[in-house]
């Protein structure tokens, strides 16, 4: 087991010091991600939720200590069959490595490290394990314990090295923030009036923080990319590629667009949903550039890492009031690292699995006939509009309050279109209008409130929405996949 975790560690520690995403571990996990069946997926995503992902590497991390616990029992006579084994979890390293989208010849440096690492601990330690004569010094047991001691505190010390060399990104960020800080702005996203939200009622602020932004993607270790080395390459069906670094985006007129983005997951009542003033490049205005060629209906983004990919629409990112960005700054700073620095797509009214790429470097214009994005190979829907939708933030669900007059409150979307109108119901009585939030953009959620007379008991009270097209959310309940959940939110609470 000592050996596997040295292993593990001289694979982590190397990755960080040539790719990050060589890490055999990673990288395994990865291929697993790549490889799973869509019921799987779905059945991480709804019992661990953004926790999936640690999830599966302590399993991963469970699976391997029971296989080293088998090899080590069968090797208590002779060093053979933990060598094969540690060489066989090698060759899976190797494999997944050698096959990630992003593979380069230098990867394998940590793959070789590791299992060069595990084999060598493995003898060594196995060599002082052995009877030997009866000496002067210390014993076998003493001898064993402390190169045991040894072996455990380098596994840890180097996978800890291994992991912090490979999230050197803050002189980049930092430099990042501070040159968006000195840019002017050719688009500013409106103020946020101090009537645009209820959270002294139980909403949230209107504006998410960086650190409360929901995170949904593929990644077992954030990218690692530089601004400096950052680059995109437009290809494919257009009039002429061109190939952007991240200088020649901030040459460009930078736009501030306040947009809420919401992932195609959230559940009915869901808290996949948040809103984020962006900075970035009019996406439009640089397809037009490159000149989309007739016939393609499908931008094919692809993140650093190459395992996520996103089909969007086209014709919604030539519309000139959609808004989509090439964004480069989240609420006066550099975008963070878990969502997307340097550089990633923003689409107003578009899900998530179809519009916001994270680490972008590729956009390749093509058809949805010829290549299927990550998400729709797991039987999701190829275009994924957002659906009217609404959320109930108090009361909160099987809580108690005292009977009277009861504050309901929470949050209401539809974009691009926005939102007009918010009706609430108190069990089997009639539909009653809210009171809206002041609108800040059809582009963003929009907050409500109103309040109930209540008598002791139980209740129910449901929430619906009405986009500024005049179509109400449908009643119909339906399931995240393949594009989006459907039906009104409602709320149970005691009255006493």
């Amino acid at each position: 087991m000592l050996s596997v975790a040295a292993a593990l560690g001289a694979g982590h520690l190397v990755a960080g010091l040539v790719s990050p995403a060589s890490s055999p571990f990673l990288a395994v996990g990865n291929g697993a991600i790549a490889l799973a069946p869509q019921w799987l997926v779905e059945f991480a995503k709804s019992a661990f939720g953004t926790a999936d992902k640690p999830v599966l590497l302590a399993g991963m991390a469970l699976v391997l200590a029971a296989a080293a616990a088998g090899a080590g029992l069968a090797s208590r006579a002779r060093p053979q069959p933990g060598v094969r084994a540690i060489t066989a979890l090698g060759l899976l390293g190797f494999a997944a490595v050698a096959l990630s989208p992003a593979f380069t010849p230098v990867d394998l440096l940590a793959p070789a490290a590791s299992a060069g690492a595990g084999i060598l601990v493995l003898r060594r330690l196995h060599a002082l394990a052995q009877p030997r004569p009866a000496t002067a010094g210390p014993g076998r047991r003493s001898v064993l314990a402390g190169a045991s001691g040894v072996v455990a505190f380098g596994a840890l010390a180097a996978g800890g090295l291994g992991q912090l060399l490979g999230g050197r990104l803050t002189g980049s960020r930092d430099e990042v923030t501070a040159a968006l800080r000195g840019l002017p702005r050719a688009e500013r996203a409106p103020a946020v009036p101090a009537g645009a939200a209820f959270p002294d009622q139980g909403t949230p602020t209107f504006l998410t923080s960086n650190a409360d932004f929901y995170r949904i993607d593929t990644a077992l270790r954030i990218p690692t990319q530089t601004a400096a080395d950052w680059s995109l390459r437009i290809h494919g069906m257009v009039g002429r590629e061109l190939v952007l670094t991240f200088d020649d985006l901030l040459a460009r007129p930078l736009v501030e667009r306040t947009i809420t983005m919401i992932c195609v997951s959230n559940e009915v009542g869901g808290e996949y949903v948040s809103t984020a003033d962006f900075v970035g490049v009019d996406l439009r205005a640089i397809l037009l550039e490159a000149g989309i060629a007739p016939g393609a209906d499908q931008v094919l983004s692809t993140s650093s890492d190459g395992l996520w990919t996103a089909g969007t629409p086209v014709d919604v990112l030539l519309e000139p009031d959609r808004g989509a960005l090439l964004a480069v700054g989240m609420n006066g700073e550099a975008l963070p690292p878990e969502h997307g620095f340097p550089v990633r797509m923003v689409v107003p009214g578009l899900y998530g699995y179809v519009s916001a790429t994270k680490w972008v470097t590729d956009l390749e214009v093509t058809t949805f006939g010829a290549k299927q994005a990550y998400w729709l190979q797991r039987g999701w829907g190829e275009r994924g509009p957002v659906k009217t939708q609404s959320r109930i933030d108090a009361p909160r669900g099987y809580g108690s309050t005292p009977a009277g007059r009861v504050a309901v409150a929470g949050i209401a979307w539809s974009p691009p279109r926005g939102v007009s109108r918010v009706e609430v119901r108190l069990d089997d009585g009639p539909w009653a209008d809210a009171e809206l939030a002041t609108e800040v953009g059809g582009r963003t959620w929009r907050m409500w409130r109103t309040s109930v007379d209540v008598v002791p008991g139980s209740h129910v009270v449901a929430v619906r929405a009405t986009d500024a097209d005049g179509t109400t959310q449908t009643e119909e309940r339906a399931d995240v996949l393949p594009d989006g959940a459907t039906g009104y939110h409602s709320v149970v609470f005691t009255a006493s």
